[in-house]
């Protein structure tokens, strides 16, 4: 197997300490405290986000009028007049990067297949992609929809689309075609760009069929494009084949330039679900992405560039499939040129040989010095019992990420000690906590800030985060609803195909009144301003500025780090004959793990046996992902419900967490409470188990 010639573990200056020092030179400005320069961030907004643009040089041939023009939510207006392109902002390091010897992204898969695409290389495939989907008449604006594994290619793919104003959208190939269409017929691509196949878990996935259906039920379709990842050689019908759009190099491709955008032009669509209807079409657009990526990986994440002698061959893993918005983090390291190393597999080895030292030799052997994973990995990593120095020289590693899900104080004890036996004494948990709805964080690391064993160490430069309570009130050291009072550039454009913007205000600005609390620093403004954003999450702010998540508060499923509305799950087993009503709720809260229980009704005369339990869990497996498969499965008689017959998973969840029946439901507004019967006693019975 390859290994890769790594330069020393860099000695790393802070790159917010860098921030700051810039700051004091060249704005005048001086905090005594991290929590004097958040609250600047956060009130002067204007200020803040023009010296993010300043601070990492972003280029614009028009300069633009305003930074924060209009402060409304949703509807904001960012750097109106400027235009950007995030594959320009990732090219321009091609020859700083190049000259240093530096590769642009490292890859490797289960096989042990290992490839280095060097900067000049990535920008010759970006251009010669580019230019095929020009030739077959992709215009600024036109979806281009990939389903693709976690590979170089989904990369080129990507900043091949949006250079030339395309509209970027990805989906894992662990994801069946019913999740896939329904996400993309929703956007109406007309391109798609195929994997034939994908290696995971030790064997290999066909995924032709799942490309037929596709092409089938996308008429919005004119152009496909394959990918060989099983199958160098594999030529389907009406395809173009990956090798052939990427043979280009001539003078037209080395000529070729990302074309300039306007700064809200759309970038990308990612999908977050809600607990009914389809999945949620979020559209970012370029700038605020690129802006909102900078300030999160850099300052906050503490990733470095490559070519830079503070930084010197950094490199930067964050183990993702693409389905996760872990993904799009990953491909923001080249915005900062950044030495991306990417994994595609299962980083737990296969069934038959459970191996979660998979991904530490694979990070031993690429020198890696920033490795990411959901907070489950480290977990189950932990529970395996494994020992970091049987996988080789991890010295190079000076930050570990996670996300995804709360971080046990265990877990992150455990890791810590793990690096103390290497001789990495001072190893930094960067814990961060935010969403695919803003690509982006709210809560995460500083690394000249204090550790505390399962915190988050502070809320994130320029997010106006805050707990409140049911009246609308900041609390601290207490657990309440984390809302944003103020704008992020990156927060969605829009959401696909809602034309009235109501449902992106039903998603993330319902909750409070317009104008409540959203003057910057603090306050309420006039009802014109809008509502402050309502993420979903339970969120307690110490004393000392650190932060704990403790899980969801709305009734969206969050399984290791991927987020699937509740309605996909019924989509899937309510087609099953047996079944007549479903509800599942997620008890990942507190800081526990994870537990899904699925509540089924049957149909008369059906019992629930190991077939069906089968049946009902590969329908799930099948549809959307393995990694919502239900803990257990339980027959009930009833799913309680609504008098308009909405499904009441969170007072369920609620009650099922311990709280008090009278607290979480008003039977009054139940068309069904009489049922309620058997979840109380099924929650008691919970409780006493757990407790004995």
């Amino acid at each position: 197997m390859e290994t890769t010639t790594t330069p020393a573990r860099p000695p790393y200056i802070p790159q917010i300490r860098l921030y700051q020092n810039w700051l004091r030179d060249e704005r005048g400005l001086a905090f005594d405290s991290y929590d004097a320069l958040w609250r600047w961030s956060t009130t002067e907004l204007d200020a803040f986000w023009q010296s993010v643009w300043d601070y990492f040089d972003l280029q614009s041939p028009t300069p633009h009028t305003a930074v924060l023009a209009k402060n409304t939510m949703p509807g904001a207006q960012w750097f109106p007049g400027a235009q950007v392109n995030y594959a320009r902002q990732a090219l321009r390091h091609v020859d700083a990067a190049h000259a240093a010897g530096l590769p642009a992204i490292i890859s490797r898969n289960e096989k042990g297949q290992h490839r280095e695409l060097g900067w000049p290389e990535l920008r010759r495939q970006v251009a010669s992609l580019a230019l095929h989907l020009k030739a077959q008449g992709v215009l600024p604006g036109d979806r281009v929809a990939a389903y693709l594994p976690n590979v170089p290619e989904a990369m080129v793919a990507f900043l091949a689309t949006v250079s030339i104003g395309g509209v970027w959208s990805i989906c894992a190939p662990d994801m069946g075609t019913h999740a896939v269409l329904d996400r993309f017929r929703q956007i109406e691509p007309k391109v798609l760009i195929s994997v034939d196949g994908v290696t995971y878990g030790g064997r290999d996935h066909d995924r032709t069929g799942v490309l037929a259906e596709l092409r089938a039920a996308l008429p919005s379709v004119q152009h496909v494009i394959v990918l060989g990842n099983l199958n160098a050689s594999v030529s389907i019908a009406g395809t173009a084949s990956w090798t052939s759009a990427m043979a280009k190099n001539d003078a037209e491709t080395a000529a070729f330039e990302p074309m300039w955008l306007p700064f809200d032009h759309p970038l990308w669509i990612v999908y977050s679900s809600g607990t009914t209807g389809l999945p949620k079409p979020i559209v970012h657009g370029h700038g605020g992405t690129v802006l909102v990526a900078l300030q999160l990986k850099v300052l906050h994440n503490d990733i470095g560039c490559s070519y830079e002698a503070n930084s010197f061959g950094e490199r930067y893993h964050w183990y993702s499939s693409t389905g996760w918005v872990m993904w799009n983090a990953q491909l923001s390291g080249l915005l900062s040129g950044t030495t991306c190393v990417i994994f595609d597999g299962n980083p737990g080895g296969s069934k038959e040989h459970p191996d979660w030292g998979v991904l530490w030799r694979f990070a031993a052997e690429t020198g890696l010095t920033y490795f990411g994973a959901g907070a489950a990995f480290f977990t189950n990593c932990m529970k395996a019992g494994i020992t970091l120095a049987d996988y080789g020289d991890l010295k190079r590693i000076r930050a570990l990420g996670t996300t995804g899900s709360p971080l046990s104080p265990e877990v992150q004890e455990w890791g810590t000690e793990q690096f103390a036996r290497l001789g990495t004494s001072d190893i930094w948990w960067n814990n961060i906590s935010g969403g695919t709805d803003f690509c982006g964080a709210f809560i995460g690391g500083n690394r000249e800030l204090p550790q505390v064993p399962g915190e988050m160490q502070c809320r994130m430069l320029g997010a106006a985060v805050e707990s409140w309570d049911a009246e609308g009130r900041p609390v601290q050291d207490a657990v309440g609803e984390l809302v944003c009072a103020q704008p992020i550039p990156s927060m969605p454009l829009y959401l696909w195909g809602d034309k009235d913007g109501s449902r992106y205000l039903s998603s993330y600005f319902d909750m409070y009144p317009p104008g409540h609390g959203r003057l910057p620093g603090g306050g309420d403004g006039p009802a014109s301003m809008g509502a402050v954003w309502r993420h979903g999450d339970w969120l307690k702010i110490g004393a000392n500025g650190g932060c704990i998540i403790y899980g969801r508060s709305d009734a969206t499923i969050n399984r290791h780090g991927l987020r699937m509305g509740t309605s996909e799950i019924y989509s899937a087993v309510e087609a099953l004959p047996e079944v007549l009503d479903s509800l599942v709720v997620d008890l990942e809260y507190l800081g526990r793990d994870s537990y899904m229980p699925l509540f089924v009704v049957l149909r008369p005369g059906h019992t629930l046996d190991e077939a069906l339990r089968a049946r009902i869990n590969a329908a799930i497996r099948t549809a959307l992902s393995p990694r919502f498969v239900p803990d257990d499965i339980f027959v009930v008689a009833e799913v309680p419900r609504t008098l308009s017959g909405k499904k009441q998973e969170l007072p369920i969840k609620k009650l099922l967490l311990g709280q008090p029946l009278e607290k979480v439901v008003n039977k009054d507004a139940m068309a069904n409470p009489g049922c309620l019967d058997w979840y109380v006693a099924f929650a008691r019975e919970r409780a006493r188990t757990a407790a004995a």
